[in-house]
């Protein structure tokens, strides 16, 4: 399917952003940057100029980087209040990626954070041009009537107009920025070096430049392609996952009839480039299908300046530019730049604090959108280092949603060959074999004797994905039988103390009751002063002082760094991740009880074992091994935590003995159908730190009956007095053809009664229903600019609709899961026949 985006614009709904796979190139023209140093308006107590000013002793925060991210953030900050604020860049301000951008800003971006912050940015440098007179080039495309004069349409099946998106000029911005932000009292000192970030206790305690130490509080790394070198610099290393890759693009003469600069930009996803006027020709570049990696082992400013033209890579683009604009032939070529940009390991920039290391901030890895994401995500960072956490979720950026494996010179160098040419949907293939979840290696499902394992894993789609069948067997098997599911890689921590130190923390930071008999597990959050989710889990209080926390995978670093937030400086109070101590086997199943009880000889029976409890129990040879009784999806079963060492052991016996019940191996599609048609909610998809227990009907879970004061517990009251202005609801979709139809896969814009009301945050086909199942949030419309509440007639009487790309299917809403349909799930007769399960 060929499509082509012809844009400018933030018209587009944000509800139907996160369908648009699109990027934004981020390279342009090697024209010299204005710069403050030329600027009539010289700022000469703040920016240095022929004669260095020296360096201050102390300030409250250090900027490193004087590009087009560093200026914003030291804006933002300024405008907050901050003072006392210092930027520092090793050249020239400007003078890296900045002055090589492409000059697009484009809401059209894959996820809504993405789009609100370039929309920020688009407005912010508009703006920027009346607050300081540097004039940043943007040009308002809101009244061409006349899109394209040389797009060729011919193979199009349909093409997106975004009339409100502008061009600027990268120099010229980072110019604005600076000098607004010295008009706020910002020191800005050029030709320093960053050497290294010295700390004291885990907090930042100063900056050792070339020309001196400056004393701090807080340090910001926005030092772009060598974010990554100056976060091993540190004293105590920082982790900032990215790495180089070689980047072209294209500058022609100007045409026989010169473009006009008010020519709309043109991005084609399929042939992978974009377009844009460029005095009077073109510039064009793109992703690469074979990217080219750089500077694994280092870079400098002279390795930069003269990177070498290279046609026979870029030759795959400007076959796709021909294509699509087959006039362009006879368009004489002046240059083919090739620049530097970094790339993260899933496409998506980093942001916020690190972890382990107080008052040290990142905002680096911008993936070629530099520009665009500039102005909101300095905005940003800026609130979460004032307030403790930005007005938006950021959690898709969030720093912290990495670990220590995706830190490896090796694995950045692989994935940065792979992460620019993939759709965000897909899994990528290097650093791993399977599917990846944090670092860790998780199936998918498992391929039947004799199923073709290439076709499987090539088939990309957004209709009907072969491996469907495979998955509904699996899902079969789950409620009829009994299923293996590998969910090692869950984060698993162990809180322990000598007195009940352990218990007061967590019913500080749990809104449920965790004071519980040992061997009881309770699900809870855990709830930021806004009564938002940081965490979402499972604890165990194993002993009386002792207690298992078993969080989401992404929550490995971000609960890690929560914890110790709040923790107090006890040494008698103990923190460990013991997520590599344990493998966890999910035995799920309404045979799960048969097939543990042959193995353990205990009755495994709900009489026996009831249900949320855990016992220490042997399985086979193996001791030690932590069986609760749950299954994370609703169905009946049990988690199985292995020390690692017996693990093989184990899941050979389970295996072993389960083959008369039928037993099989299942992977994360079978789980994901099995929850979500449960409506069970995930943190970091369907639960965020705006997310409330009370907006996804899980008040049942919050501690009001009692007179601890937790975490959130007054926002929480207030709001349960106020009411919610969202709801989480279950969307089932009527009239949708599984066969024919495209899918939901997460996203899609929600309509009650004809009008936007939410969007979904999950989606998977149910095999029970029969149907596609999608959870989301939705909302009232705003009568005077105040939120509105949410009330069960306005769930129950609508009539709603979920747009996927363009079409409209009714669905039914429930608050609650459909309890009725699965309580006729029941255990089959030991005489049931098994040969369906057994694959034969």
């Amino acid at each position: 399917m060929h499509c082509s985006c012809v844009w400018s614009s933030r018209a587009l709904s944000p509800a139907l952003l996160p369908r648009l796979l699109s990027h934004a190139g981020c390279w342009a023209p090697g024209t010299k940057p204005r710069g403050i140093w030329s600027s009539p308006r010289r700022l000469a107590s703040a920016v240095e100029t022929t004669q260095p000013i020296p360096l201050p002793s102390q300030a409250r925060v250090v900027i490193c980087g004087g590009g087009i991210v560093g200026t914003s953030v030291a804006y933002h900050l300024a405008k907050l209040g901050w003072t006392e604020i210092v930027l520092l860049e090793q050249g020239r301000l400007g003078a890296g990626t900045t002055r090589l951008c492409a000059g697009i800003v484009s809401v059209a971006k894959p996820i809504s954070i993405e789009c609100k912050m370039a929309d920020y940015s688009n407005s912010l440098y508009e703006h920027l041009e009346e607050e300081t007179g540097v004039k940043t080039a943007q040009y308002s495309l809101s009244e061409v009537s006349k899109l394209h004069p040389l797009v060729n349409i011919h193979d199009l099946v349909g093409a997106l107009h975004l009339p409100g998106d502008a061009v600027v000029s990268p120099p010229d911005v980072n110019h604005a920025l600076a000098t607004a932000a010295a008009g706020h009292g910002v020191q800005i000192h050029e030709r320093t070096t960053v050497n290294h970030v010295m700390m004291e206790k885990g907090h930042v305690t100063a900056v050792e430049t070339d020309r001196g130490a400056i004393e701090c509080e807080y340090f910001v790394n926005c030092a772009g392609q060598w974010a990554y070198e100056l976060g091993q610099a540190s004293e105590t290393k920082v982790s900032v996952p990215l790495h180089g890759c070689e980047h072209f693009y294209l500058l022609s003469k100007p045409l026989p009839e010169p473009l006009q600069p008010s020519t709309p930009v043109v991005m084609d996803m399929d042939g992978r480039i974009y377009v844009r006027a460029w005095q009077g020709g073109v510039l064009s570049g793109g992703f690469e299908k074979n990217p080219k990696p750089i500077f694994t082992e280092g870079r400098n400013q002279l390795e930069i300046q003269t990177m070498q033209e290279d046609w026979d890579h870029f030759e795959p683009m400007l076959s796709a530019l021909l294509r699509r604009m087959p006039e362009l032939e006879v368009c004489e070529i002046q240059q083919l730049v090739n620049c530097p940009e970094s790339f993260t390991p899933d496409m998506r920039c980093l942001m916020g604090e690190t972890p382990g290391v107080h008052g040290y901030f990142v905002l680096a890895g911008m993936n070629a959108s530099g520009l665009a994401f500039a102005g909101g995500a300095g905005k940003y960072l800026a609130e979460w280092m004032t307030y403790g956490y930005p007005t938006a979720n950021v959690w898709p950026l969030d720093i912290k949603r990495f670990g220590n494996l995706q830190s490896s010179r090796t694995f950045l160098r692989h994935r940065v060959m792979e992460v620019m040419r993939e759709f965000p949907r897909w899994d990528f293939q290097t650093g791993r074999q399977w599917m990846e979840k944090h670092g860790f290696e998780r199936a998918k499902y498992f391929i039947p004797a004799g199923k073709d394992l290439l076709s499987l894993d090539a088939s990309k789609t957004f209709y009907k994905p072969d491996w469907f069948d495979i998955v509904g067997a699996e899902v079969k098997c789950c409620k009829e039988a009994v299923c293996v599911i590998d969910m090692s890689s869950f984060t698993k921590f162990e809180l322990t103390s000598t007195d009940d130190q352990a218990l007061a923390l967590l019913q500080h930071l749990c809104a449920n009751d965790l004071d519980v008999p040992v061997g009881h597990i309770v699900h809870t959050g855990m709830l930021n002063e806004r009564g938002g989710y940081e965490n979402d889990c499972s604890v165990v209080r194993v002993k009386k002082n002792s207690f298992f926390i078993i969080s989401p995978t992404d929550q490995q670093v971000h609960c890690w760094s929560w914890l110790k937030k709040h923790m107090p400086d006890d040494p008698q109070l103990h923190l460990e991740d013991v997520s590599w101590k344990y493998t966890a086997l999910n035995l799920i199943g309404p045979r799960a009880m048969d097939v543990l009880g042959e193995l353990s000889y205990v009755s495994m029976t709900p009489e026996h074992f009831p249900s949320l409890f855990c016992k220490e129990m042997s399985v086979g040879y193996a001791n030690g091994i932590r069986v609760m009784s749950m299954t994370h999806t609703g169905e009946p079963g049990f988690m199985l935590y292995i020390p690692i060492e017996y693990a093989l052991h184990v899941y050979n016996e389970v295996m072993s003995v389960g083959q008369k019940y039928g037993i099989r191996n299942a992977g994360y599609y079978a789980l994901r159908s099995l929850r979500i048609e449960k409506f069970f909610a995930f943190w970091g998809q369907d639960l965020d730190p705006f997310t409330t227990p009370l907006e996804c009907g899980r008040e049942f879970r919050v501690k009001f009956d009692t007179d601890i004061d937790f975490l959130g517990r007054a926002s929480l009251l207030h709001q349960r007095q106020e009411g919610v202005s969202r709801r989480f609801i279950m969307l089932v979709l009527e009239d949708h053809d599984t066969e024919l139809d495209l899918w939901p896969w997460w996203g899609e814009p929600i309509y009650r009664n004809g009008e936007l009301c939410g969007t979904t945050t999950s989606s998977a086909y149910s095999y029970t229903l029969e149907r596609h199942v999608c959870l989301g949030f939705v909302s009232p419309p705003s009568l005077d600019g105040s939120p509105a509440a949410v009330t069960p007639d306005f769930i129950n009487r609508g009539d709603y609709e979920v747009d996927i790309a363009g079409q409209r299917y009714p669905a039914k809403a429930k608050l609650y899961p459909f309890s009725s349909l699965f309580a006729q799930q029941r255990r089959r007769k030991d005489e049931m026949e098994l040969s369906n399960f057994q694959g034969k």
